[in-house]
């Protein structure tokens, strides 16, 4: 057994996070990473049954049997909350019995892994080494394109949560170190590669254990980026872009496409309103994720983050745009987009535009790109006389 320590010379348990949305597949790969580390190997896994009622039990067990079981009393039935109120101080009792050399953290469907990676390895005795998702390959393309809610499908959560299984999913993938699928699958492969092309993908834990996959800088997305960021190309270019990205098996019996696509999308025209909004279900069918920056002309003061998951679709304000800030205030904006702006400053617009991905597996590129350049504004359209729909679904609307 390896021994860590930190700089300050406190001994470390490495620890490794396993999320995903299939329990029992799951479960499968938790067994087999508890089986890999022998005797040193320590599993946390969370029994969310009664998640409804108010309470959590969480087992800690080894090789060996149940070392610890409690249960946990919330007045807030959330799963992500019980984890964070409770797995801390677990975690740190393992690493304090020196016989115990990693922990894995069997993470409930529901459950917020990157905001767990991030407590986890804020703890001077912890420290994180893969986030890993287990994905059935036979499932994870209609989850991921679905238009499903989380309580549609039963899973364990708070009733407030709102989100969608494709959410979860793809949130889960793109906060991970590593993939586990159920089975080879080309298409699948690429899928996972393309919403986060740092992942490794295997068909078995093999090897993850102590492998320090975890980099905490670049695990967490930034609002507003881009799945394949088009950095060198003028955004004032006319419509230009980056190719898009093809990869999977390509073509199937009786002709259908299952070929994996990134298309990105750059405009420094801004969004008409109405045009934007009524196209919105025709812009995500056939993508499994989108995100970016949009730019809607009667929001001429707020820089919106475009979200979307399978049929599932988010526009928020990320805030004001760098050309209304002052330049000791730029670094409140993110580096992604501060370094797009200095590659694409236009004189009257400054850093306006809109800079969007979208990922699907057989995306027809061309009537994508057509739907997104019928929806921007016209040069005899004025922007005094429009109305705007998305007004009253953002706080803090600067419509005009």
């Amino acid at each position: 057994m390896v021994i860590i320590f930190n700089k300050t010379g406190v001994r470390m348990l490495p620890v490794t996070l396993l999320t995903g949305l299939d329990e029992e597949f799951r479960g499968a790969v938790a067994g087999d990473l508890l089986a890999a580390a022998g005797a040193a190997g320590v599993l946390v896994e969370y029994d969310v049954s009664g998640l409804a009622s108010g309470s959590v039990v969480r087992v800690a067990r080894t090789a060996a049997g149940v070392i610890d079981r409690e249960v946990i009393e919330m007045a807030h039935p959330c799963v992500s909350c019980a984890l964070r109120g409770s797995l801390l101080e677990l975690l740190r009792s393992v690493a304090a019995v020196e016989r115990y050399g990693v922990a894995i953290v069997n993470v409930p469907a529901a459950g917020d892994t990157q905001a767990i990676a991030e407590e986890v390895g804020r703890a001077a005795e912890l420290r994180v080494d893969a986030v890993v998702s287990a994905v059935d390959s036979g499932s994870v393309v209609g989850d991921l394109s679905g238009e499903e809610l989380v309580h549609e499908r039963g899973v364990p959560t708070a009733a407030e949560d709102g989100r969608a299984i494709a959410e979860i999913v793809a949130r889960q993938l793109e906060s991970a170190d590593a993939v586990v699928l159920s089975s080879e699958h080309e298409t699948v492969r690429a899928l996972t590669q393309a919403l986060n092309p740092r992942l490794l993908v295997q068909t078995t834990p093999s090897g993850l254990l102590g492998s320090q996959l975890h980099d905490p800088t670049s695990a967490a997305v930034e609002p507003g980026s881009i799945a394949a960021p088009a950095e060198g190309h003028g955004l004032r270019n006319g419509w230009d872009a980056e190719p898009a990205s093809s990869s999977g098996s390509g073509a199937q019996a009786g002709g259908e496409d299952r070929r994996v696509r990134t298309v990105v999308w750059v405009s420094g025209r801004a969004f008409h309103p109405g045009r934007l909004f009524e196209a919105l279900e025709g812009i995500v069918a056939g993508t499994v994720r989108g995100r970016g920056t949009v730019w809607i002309a009667t929001q001429h003061r707020s820089r919106l983050g475009w979200d979307s998951f399978g049929g599932n679709i988010s526009v928020a304000r990320l805030g004001p745009w760098l050309a209304d800030l002052p330049a000791d205030r730029w670094g409140s904006v993110g580096q992604q987009h501060q370094a797009r702006s200095a590659l694409a400053w236009d004189p009257q617009y400054g850093d306006r535009g809109s800079y969007l991905s979208f990922t699907g597996v057989g995306l027809d590129e061309r009537e994508l790109r057509a739907r997104l350049d019928g929806c921007v504004l016209r040069a005899d359209e004025a922007v005094h006389s429009l109305t705007d729909p998305f007004a009253p679904y953002l706080e803090g609307s600067t419509a005009a």
